[in-house]
């Protein structure tokens, strides 16, 4: 009467082995949210639409970011987050360009020759295939109209 009926240990066993399998699920998910490439296409999307030109700044929550002409994509430790561009293509460019320094703040007469190599570089740095790097500075998205050339450059 007092012994311990033969499917005890049996339960004992099958919840020693659920709580394991519990405790090994709960330790495997990320400590930090994944990324807001929301917020980011956002940010670019405001000045894409201003009709004149604009600049703004957005920090990046990410360790990589990947732009490219028509969307985004920021990494960590969380994941992985991608978000469209509503108004675009951007012009992506890196901050050591001819194009990042003047979506850092100098005049484009000042780094390119005519508005027709202002959009040739535009064009070009459009069609290069979107890469990770890491993030090193804020997101820099400029929109500039320059003699009928009309560019929004997002550099990171």
């Amino acid at each position: 009467m007092l012994d311990a009926p033969l499917d005890t240990l049996y339960t004992w066993a099958a919840l020693s082995l659920a709580a394991t399998v519990l405790v090994g699920t709960v330790a495997g998910l990320p400590t930090t949210p994944a990324p807001d490439a929301s917020g980011v296409a956002d940010a670019v999307d405001a000045v894409a639409v201003a009709e004149y030109d604009a600049t703004a700044e957005h920090d990046l929550d990410a360790d990589a970011v990947r732009l490219g002409a028509h969307r985004t994509g920021l990494r960590n430790d969380g994941g992985a987050a991608h978000a469209a561009f509503a108004f675009g293509p951007v012009t992506p460019v890196t901050p050591d360009s001819r194009l990042g320094s003047v979506a850092a703040g100098a005049s484009p007469s000042a780094v390119f020759d005519s508005p027709a190599a202002f959009a040739a570089a535009a064009e070009t740095a459009r069609d290069r295939n979107a890469s990770w790097h890491p993030v090193s500075e804020p997101l820099v998205v400029r929109h500039i109209s320059w003699e009928g050339t009309d560019v929004t450059i997002v550099s990171a």
